[in-house]
């Protein structure tokens, strides 16, 4: 008896012992994308991440269904592989298994390929027809007290401090985007929503710990989701902040990159030189156009090397992802000159070739139109690149416009006042495409245009007056319809990213509830939310040409106009009422003699017409 029993004991015993070798010695830890759909263009390679998986084998069950692994790479570290997949047009949709194998142990992960959504890849982007609202998320509404901080995150919430987190999340722009859409927006861009898990400064979110995570702060992937939904529901677009120049230090991959040059690396730290020029300059030398694009932006933002073929491949579906999980419109891309151009022209290539008709804007923040122009897709550069990238910001008129509203007055004359915005559009022809440029007179990197005009309503109109007249996209910064201000603005960028009062609960005001705008805020608001409107079915504004007259009062006239319709815009700068000089106009102005005031409504005769100081008058005509 005791022989039978000491036999089972072994056989027992033998049993656990392999059973807990055939255990894996590895778990999956990262999937990315994490899903894919059938009948896409852009290939799909999957990036695993897994305690030494560089050793395991891969394949895709069930097979004969149109999806397989078409090729396996293994990385420097020997925690990831590369996996080409491959997916015939007549796949079929469903959940896949990734069995790993490495000839002891197997391991199963499950991997979603799904129905793409009818129309997806014909998706329309934002326009010259669209006015982009600018929403810093922590600062805008805090829709959901319960995430203001959470375990999985560094950072707490501490609205006490300008620096830190407020709380603003997903739920709060969704509470508030009838308000967004009655002001005549027709387009949000929020600065990134994805996971910054840094220890200080993480709410301005430039600094991504996790390119497919939603920072729980601000809500999740699924949220996200709704909320371009219910924005699609108003007539809003939605554009996604993106940064592909640099990742945080925080990010899960950053202790165990895939490749050696994952990010471009020191002996010490150092920063870009910010010399974007050394892009298109035939002078530059290697080292400072090295320097450039290689330095870091900051100590907490690793440099990503887009040079390296797998990383520009994992942009590339990273950005097709999000814009098919989602629903997304467009693309704003942050720093776009300071990643190397030659893997981003292809990136921007890549995504196009997906979605021909998505717009993606670049930040190229310079003040020289040439460089500028320099990087809209299409351009006529003399080094013959292109760089696909479909739409600029106008940084040139953006430093015009805030400069001449602080030259009021008589401060007008050669080079000073209105002058500045005529010099910048003279220049227009340098451009490739003026209908793909994104105009703006301040963003959440900027003075709030409230502190450039010191406060003065009159002129926080002339330049809602601008914006929704002249060529190309409108952006604003939120708020600016209600002549926000900084707390303190000698304390830089946290205290010009203020919150919206009424966002929070237990807020004095509310400023979302029209009923409770006073004074200048008022004044300012009413203003801007009836260009915004009115700009909204006019045409001759969204593609009408321009035509422009130069003066060195410190006003400025142009005329916006197609075969049916002219808009005139006369611009008083000055502190002294103007008469317009209707005759000077003739070129265009001849028979349109009576036309309607934009803002009040009413009939005005052209002659002898005067408009008083700091004042804009908009008048439309029919032909």
């Amino acid at each position: 008896m005791r022989r039978f029993f000491s036999l089972i004991c072994f056989v027992m015993l033998s049993t656990l012992v392999t059973a807990e070798a055939a255990k894996p010695k590895t778990t999956i830890k990262h999937v990315e994308p994490l899903s894919w759909w059938v009948g896409m263009n852009t290939p799909l390679q999957l990036l695993i991440n897994g305690e030494n998986i560089g050793a395991w084998s891969v394949e895709i069950l069930p097979a004969n269904q149109g999806v397989s692994v078409s090729g396996v790479h293994t990385a420097d570290s020997p925690n990831y592989l590369f996996v080409d997949v491959d997916i015939e047009d007549d796949a079929v949709a469903g959940d896949y298994t990734l069995r790993f194998t490495n000839g002891k142990s197997k391991l199963n992960y499950i991997y979603t390929i799904a129905e793409r959504v009818a129309g997806s890849a014909e998706r329309k982007s934002f326009t010259t027809a669209d006015f982009v609202y600018l929403i810093m998320p922590d600062r805008f509404a805090n829709g959901d007290t319960s995430n203001d901080s959470t375990d999985d995150t560094i950072e707490k919430v501490d609205r006490s401090r300008a620096g830190r987190r407020h709380g603003g999340d997903i739920q709060g722009i969704i509470d508030h985007l009838d308000y967004i859409a009655d002001l005549g927006a027709t387009a949000i861009w929020s600065t990134p929503l994805l996971l910054d898990n840094e220890n200080g400064a993480s709410y301005h979110g430039y600094s991504c710990s996790d390119y497919y995570r939603i920072d729980p702060r601000y809500g999740s992937n699924e949220l996200f989701k709704s909320y371009v939904e219910e924005c699609h529901k108003r007539d809003l677009k939605v554009i996604m902040d993106i940064v592909p120049n640099h990742s945080s230090t925080s990010h899960w991959w950053y202790a165990d990159q895939p490749f050696e040059d994952w990010t471009h690396k020191w002996e010490s730290y150092t920063q870009s030189n910010w010399t974007f020029s050394t892009n298109m300059d035939f002078n530059a030398s290697k080292s400072d156009l090295y320097q450039m694009e290689s330095g870091w932006f900051d100590r907490s933002m690793a440099d990503m090397n887009l040079d390296n073929v797998y990383l520009l491949n994992y942009f590339k579906q990273w950005a097709v992802w999000w814009i098919e999980y989602s629903g997304l419109d467009g693309f704003r891309v942050d720093t776009y000159p300071y990643n190397e151009k030659m893997p981003m022209s292809q990136w921007c290539k890549a995504v196009m070739e997906e979605y021909p008709n998505f717009n993606i804007v670049g930040e190229v923040w310079t003040s020289s139109i040439p460089q500028l122009a320099y990087w809209q897709g299409g351009n006529y550069n003399k080094d013959g690149f292109n760089s696909h990238l479909k739409s600029i910001m106008d940084f040139p008129l953006h430093d015009a416009i805030r400069a001449a509203m602080t030259e009021g007055g008589a401060r007008g004359g050669w080079g000073k006042g209105m002058t500045r915005i005529y010099d910048v559009l003279s220049h227009d022809f340098v451009y490739h495409d003026l209908q793909n440029m994104m105009i703006m007179a301040g963003n959440h990197d900027t003075d709030r245009v409230g502190d450039v005009v010191e406060g003065d309503a009159r002129r926080m109109k002339l330049v809602a007056a601008m914006l929704c007249t002249m060529r190309g996209m409108p952006q604003m910064l939120y708020g600016d319809e209600l002549m926000f201000r900084s707390t303190d603005r000698s304390k830089g960028h946290p205290t010009l990213r203020v919150d919206f009062p009424g966002g929070w609960e237990g807020d004095a005001k509310n400023l979302f509830d029209r009923a409770q705008h006073t004074g200048d805020e008022k004044d300012v608001f009413d203003y801007t939310h009836k260009l915004m409107n009115w700009r909204k079915s006019k045409d001759v504004i969204h593609n009408g040409r321009t035509l422009h007259f130069i003066d060195r009062d410190n006003t400025y006239a142009y005329f916006r106009y197609n075969d049916s319709e002219v808009v005139f815009v006369y611009i008083n700068n000055s502190d002294d009422t103007r008469e317009v000089a209707w005759e000077r106009y003739a070129e265009i102005s001849e028979g349109l003699t009576e036309g309607r005031d934009v803002i009040t409504g009413e009939s005005v005769t052209m002659q002898g017409c005067k408009v008083a100081p700091a004042t804009a008058l908009i008048v439309e005509f029919k032909r």
